[in-house]
C-alpha cells in the first residue's frame, strides 16, 4: 500500500502556499517532481556543474560517472539486458522520431507496410507519415472499437494476410487519450512471427505500470522522464542492441564519433553513444536518476496497483453522474476522458479551472481518434501517485454542478 499523505509531503508543488486548494489532474501531460529530484538538479548547478565525457579533470569525471550510473539504473528499471540498450534523448517525441528516421527511413521500401492505430499521439504517427512519403511504404491501421480498445484478432488477421509485407508495427502501450492497455506481449510475438519489428510509445505506460522489456520482447520502447517525476528535456529510447547497431543517428556532432578526417570519413561510436551528439541535458538525466530511485523504492507493482484502484474509484463515481459522457469506462490506467453533456470541452475545462481543478481539454495530439470515439474535443483528467480520493470527490461534486451558464461564464 502506498502512503499517499506521506508521498504528498515529498512534492513542493503540493505543499506550497500557492497550491492550497488546487487539484492537479494533468499528470499525463507532465508530472509533479519530488523534492529529491529538484534537489539533485540544484546540486548539479551549485556543486557539480561540468560537461560530461569531455574534461580531463576530477569534476567532469565525477559527473560523467553519475550520468552513466543513471543509464545503468534505467536499464535495471526496465530489465534491459544492458545499459548499452539505453539511449538518452530529449523526450519521447525525439526517441520516436529517432526510430522512424534512423530505422524506418533507412530500411523500408515501397513494398512495405507500417502498421499502427488511429489512437496514436502525433509523435508516434507523424514521423511515420514522413517515412511513408520518403520511402513509399504504406501505413495501415488496426481496427479499434468505439472505446478505442485494440482488436487483437483483427491484428493477427492483418499480419497473416499481409504475407510478410508489414515491417514495422508502431503503437502506444497505453493510449494518451483513453488509457487503454494493449496486449503488447502478444502483439510483439505475432509481429516477430511475421517478420515485423515493434516500436512502442511508452510515454503513458512506463510511469504507471511495470514494464519489462525482455519479457515483452519489444524492439524499441520510447518514453519521457517528465511524465514519471523527472525533469523536462530528457527522454529514453530502449532499443534491441543489434537494431541500434544498424540504425543511423539523425544528428551528428561531438560525442557521437570516434574520429573523422578531412576527406569526410566518419567512424561513429558504438550504441548508445553514436545517438547522443552534443552536450546533453546533464542536470535532467541526474534528476531522472532520482526519479527512478523514488519509483523503485515505492515499487512499480505498488504504483500500478494503487493507481488502478484510484482510477477505478474515479470511473465508478463518474458513472453515478447523469450529465457526463465517459469515453473510456473500461480503461485501467490513470486517464478518465469525458465531456459534460451539451458543453464545449474547453468551456467545461475553464469552469473546472475556476474551481481549482486542472484538466486538459482538446484532441490531446491524437487528431484522428475522433473517427473512433466520435468526439473531436474531450476533457482528460489524469491521475498519479500523489492524487487522493478526496480530490476525486471534490472534482465529482464540481462536475455534478456544472451548467452551460457557469462554464461559459468561466471561459469569458
Amino acid at each position: 500500500m502506498l502512503d499517499r499523505e506521506k508521498i504528498r509531503k515529498d512534492f513542493p508543488m503540493i505543499q506550497s502556499e500557492e497550491s492550497k486548494g488546487r487539484i492537479y489532474l494533468d499528470s499525463a501531460a507532465t508530472s509533479f517532481k519530488p523534492k529529491c529530484v529538484i534537489d539533485k538538479v540544484t546540486e548539479y548547478y551549485t556543486k557539480e556543474n561540468a560537461n560530461i565525457h569531455r574534461g580531463d579533470y576530477d569534476l567532469s569525471y565525477q559527473v560523467s560517472s553519475e550520468y552513466e550510473q543513471v543509464r545503468k539504473l534505467c536499464a535495471k528499471f526496465l530489465n534491459a539486458p544492458s545499459e548499452k540498450n539505453i539511449v538518452f534523448t530529449n523526450g519521447a517525441s525525439s526517441s520516436l522520431n529517432l526510430v522512424a528516421y534512423g530505422y524506418g527511413q533507412k530500411f523500408l521500401t515501397s513494398e512495405d507496410i507500417i502498421l499502427s492505430t488511429e489512437a496514436e499521439h502525433a509523435s508516434n504517427i507523424l514521423p511515420w507519415f514522413k517515412v511513408s512519403e520518403v520511402t513509399g511504404a504504406k501505413i495501415e491501421y488496426v481496427p479499434l472499437d468505439h472505446e478505442g480498445v485494440f482488436d487483437l484478432e483483427a491484428y493477427k488477421k492483418i499480419l497473416r494476410e499481409a504475407a510478410g509485407k508489414i515491417k514495422v508495427v508502431t503503437l502506444a502501450q497505453v493510449s494518451n487519450v483513453l488509457g487503454n492497455i494493449i496486449p503488447l506481449k502478444e502483439i510483439v510475438r505475432y509481429a516477430h512471427e511475421n517478420g515485423a519489428i515493434v516500436c512502442c510509445d511508452g510515454a503513458q505506460s512506463v510511469p504507471h505500470i511495470k514494464v519489462d522489456v525482455q519479457d515483452l520482447d519489444v524492439d524499441f520502447l520510447c518514453f519521457s522522464a517528465h511524465k514519471m517525476l523527472g525533469p523536462s528535456g530528457v527522454g529514453v529510447l530502449y532499443g534491441r542492441y543489434e537494431l541500434l547497431e544498424k540504425m543511423d543517428p539523425f544528428m551528428l556532432g561531438g560525442g557521437s564519433n570516434a574520429r573523422f578526417d578531412i576527406c569526410g570519413n566518419i567512424l561513429l561510436k558504438d550504441p548508445p553513444f553514436k545517438f547522443e551528439a552534443g552536450t546533453p541535458c546533464v542536470e535532467g538525466v541526474l534528476g531522472f536518476g532520482e526519479a527512478l530511485k523514488y519509483l523503485m523504492d515505492l515499487g512499480m507493482e505498488n504504483v500500478e496497483a494503487e493507481g488502478k484502484e484510484l482510477h477505478k474509484y474515479f470511473l465508478d463515481e463518474m458513472a453515478k453522474l447523469d450529465n457526463v459522457t465517459v469515453y473510456n469506462p473500461k480503461s485501467e490506467t490513470s486517464i478518465v476522458t469525458f465531456n459534460i453533456n451539451g458543453i464545449f470541452a474547453q468551456d467545461a475545462a475553464a469552469y473546472l479551472n475556476s474551481q481549482g481543478i486542472a484538466v486538459r481539454s482538446g484532441n490531446h495530439c491524437a487528431k484522428i481518434l475522433l473517427n473512433v470515439i466520435g468526439a473531436s474535443e474531450t476533457i482528460r483528467a489524469s491521475l498519479y501517485l500523489y492524487n487522493t480520493k478526496e480530490e476525486i470527490d471534490r472534482t465529482i461534486a464540481v462536475i455534478k454542478e456544472a451548467t452551460l451558464e457557469k462554464c461559459i461564464g468561466a471561459a469569458i
